[in-house]
């Protein structure tokens, strides 16, 4: 098991570049599949998720060239074939499911194993089978496998339950190639679900509304495989942000769309922070330790779950007590006990966790159960008395690229060890 070990108690100050966004970045080498020649993504994060999603696409017998370096990924679909998807594979992160509808709609067959990913409560794909079968699919599951077959998926008007990011995408990805007019209604309105429809419009598609909570898919026959940039990354930029008031740090973020930050933002700057946005960057400078806030996660552009981890993190040594109340999924406090070993005092009611704050943290042994919850814990020792050793390190590592050069670069004292205890960094 790889493992990060911190020393505290050190203000992180610098600029740190963020990659592209995690959740763009794999259902756009998903998308690739949809179209005949070749597609090229720039600004591709060299993330452990992006690694496993090519090893997919070639045991697909896709060509996929992949330049972690500079971050460019090239797609060649002329061997593509809808072959069953390796277990091992699909089940080793979540965004494994978008094949599904993209290969139904290219193929008119699919077969892939139900998807794994982070153990952060219920995450169920209903919505996913009650659209595909919307436009024409017949769709199960035998044995863990999810099936789907269809002549040829035909248009229609579908209303999701919940608002769903995944949902909408996979929906946005099957109608492209669906016969006739596609309406989305109650979608989710994430960034990724703008940057997935605008690929597809880039290859000859043509979405509308993405970004609102109705979309319109008007299905081609064929699309062409085009060059497209990945957005950058909202979790990690807010990430870095939050790391610099933990440690009472002056950190620059750069490579940022600010207006895809704005939630944390906003409760960064009411927990007593310095904000400073330019137009591809911003500022944190804090001098103290943060002032106790609330927060509630909703979709866009609502606070993001998958930045509620690391600001419960921060707000344990907050002074004052804080509330953060979860609302999308109902285990997502797992790292709580871990926290406690650092002397965190909170308690979770519910889907609530009321965290009263000491004034530092000390360090201690701890285990990352999932990307978020690992950046959670990494926060939690950049700021506490001591050492502390994050264990499952590669969990995080699914989602932050060069996660060790960015936080040596900011003056973190860390070093990290691989699965034999060797150090590599």
């Amino acid at each position: 098991m790889a493992k990060l070990t911190i020393r505290g108690e050190r203000r992180l100050q610098g600029t740190v570049r963020v990659g592209g966004r995690k959740n763009s970045a794999l259902p756009l080498i998903a998308a690739t599949l949809l179209a005949d020649g070749s597609s090229r993504l720039e600004n591709v994060p060299r993330i452990h998720d992006v690694a496993t999603y090519r090893e997919i696409l070639q045991s697909l017998g896709a060509r996929a060239d992949w330049d972690p370096v500079h971050g460019r990924m090239t797609v060649h679909t002329g061997a593509l074939a809808p072959r069953e998807v390796s277990y091992h594979l699909a089940t080793a992160m979540r965004a494994s499911y978008y094949l599904l509808g993209v290969l139904l709609a290219r193929f008119g067959q699919a077969d892939i194993p139900l998807p794994g990913g982070d153990k952060i409560g219920q995450r169920p794909v209903d919505q996913h089978f009650k659209g595909l079968s919307a436009l024409g699919a017949e769709v199960w599951i035998d044995r863990g496998i999810m099936r789907a077959r269809a002549d040829r998926l035909r248009g229609a008007t579908i209303y999701l339950d919940v608002v769903s990011v995944g949902a909408t995408i996979q929906l946005i990805l099957a109608a492209s190639l669906a016969k006739g007019t596609t309406v989305l209604q109650n979608c989710a309105r994430e960034p990724h679900v703008v940057d997935v429809a605008n690929f597809i419009n880039a290859a000859g598609g043509r979405v509308v509304g993405a970004g609102t909570d109705a979309i319109r898919i008007e299905g081609v026959d064929r699309l062409v495989g085009p060059t497209h940039s990945v957005i950058s990354d909202d979790i990690e930029a807010g990430t870095w942000m939050m790391a610099a008031l933990a440690t009472q740090g002056d950190v620059v973020v750069e490579n940022v769309i600010p207006n895809h930050v704005t939630p944390i933002i906003a409760k960064l700057r009411e927990a007593g922070a310095e904000v400073l946005e330019g137009s591809d960057s911003v500022r944190v400078i804090a001098h103290d330790r943060p002032r106790a806030i609330t927060i509630k996660t909703h979709p866009y552009p609502g606070f993001p779950t998958d930045a509620q981890s690391q600001m419960t993190a921060l707000l344990t040594c907050a002074s004052g007590t804080s509330y953060v109340t979860e609302t999308l999924y109902d285990d997502r406090f797992r790292f709580a006990s871990e926290l406690a070993r650092m002397g965190a005092r909170m308690r979770v009611e519910g889907r609530t966790a009321i965290v009263e704050g000491v004034e530092s943290l000390y360090g201690a042994p701890v285990e990352a159960t999932d990307i978020r919850a690992g950046a959670a814990l990494i926060l939690a020792g950049l700021g506490a008395v001591g050492e502390t050793t994050v264990y499952g390190l590669e969990h995080v590592e699914r989602g932050y690229e060069h996660l060790e050069q960015k936080l040596l670069g900011l003056g973190a004292d860390i070093r990290v060890h691989d699965r034999q205890g060797t150090a590599v960094g």
